[in-house]
């Protein structure tokens, strides 16, 4: 199976999705369900890991919904604040939704470089593995640092990088984010999603040859049992169509096996998060 392992949907809402800004504004609407079963049928993808946008439990409540509602939702990951004192509560309660499969935090807009390693936090993080839940890291570069510290903490909790943690490829930026990528791919309860890459990249004028050598990094470090796709729809429009992101990965893996270009393309995504 073709598993998109990151996607969103919103209700667009101008106060809530301020983060959508005029260089983004081709996503201010509204994308559900209906709009991406097109787009899966075309891209000859079989279903996908719905990932939240907005750090509500509402938000959380609407994915599940959209997911009993359509098959080829396989997986969500969710918002709760796993910094509250009632999260093990909280947690129980979403035990019984057999696709709650993690959660999420937007690390990435926390003024806190150590954001991950606050106890608060890292005691919300402790209670993931009696749910069976995983944690997926949305972080830039300057927030490695930390992101290795933190997945040492718990060598038997599953995490998955987002977005290769968003290296600054429009500026050509490597060796910082390469260094402690690898550091954090020695882990091995540490996947990464081969995700989100265009948007780093210059929007307009991107290609290929730009975003090879991360995707090689990746690659290389993690190797292909720990990767995975992912689009990042429908964020991934600002900067060009499915199509392409789904293609800049198909052409990239096109060297290995079939087995592990099935495993990048579905098969890892299904493990990680027990779909």
């Amino acid at each position: 199976m073709n598993i998109d392992s990151h996607q969103h949907f919103w209700k667009y809402e101008p106060v809530k999705h301020a983060w959508i800004d005029e260089d983004m504004a081709v996503i201010r609407r509204d994308f559900l369900p209906e709009d991406l079963k097109k787009v899966y049928q075309e891209n000859d993808i079989d279903g996908s890991v719905a990932v939240q946008a907005d750090q509500t439990l509402a938000e959380t409540d609407f994915l599940l919904d959209l997911a009993d509602q359509n098959d080829f939702i396989k997986g969500v990951v969710g918002w709760a604040d796993l910094r509250s004192n009632a999260i093990d509560a909280v947690m129980e309660k979403y035990s019984a939704e057999k696709k709650l499969k993690g959660w999420r935090h937007i690390v990435q807009g926390e003024a806190d470089h150590n954001f991950l390693m606050r106890p608060s936090f890292l005691k919300g993080i402790s209670l993931l593995e009696k749910y069976g839940h995983v944690y997926d890291i949305l972080i830039f570069p300057h927030q490695l640092g930390a992101a290795l510290e933190f997945v040492k903490q718990f060598p038997n909790q599953k995490f998955v990088i987002d977005h290769i943690a968003k290296p600054y490829i429009k500026d050509g930026f490597f060796e910082g984010w390469a260094i402690l990528i690898k550091e954090i791919a020695r882990y091995e309860n540490v996947y990464c999603k081969l995700s989100g890459m265009i948007t780093e990249a210059d929007y307009k004028t991107w290609t290929p040859q730009q975003i090879i050598p991360y995707m090689d990094w990746v690659l290389n470090v993690f190797g292909p049992d720990r990767i995975m796709y992912g689009s990042d729809w429908p964020v991934c429009l600002v900067a060009g169509n499915y199509g392409q992101v789904k293609q800049l990965v198909v052409d990239f893996i096109a060297p290995l096996s079939d087995g592990e270009r099935m495993a990048i393309m579905g098969g890892n995504a299904i493990e990680f998060y027990d779909l």
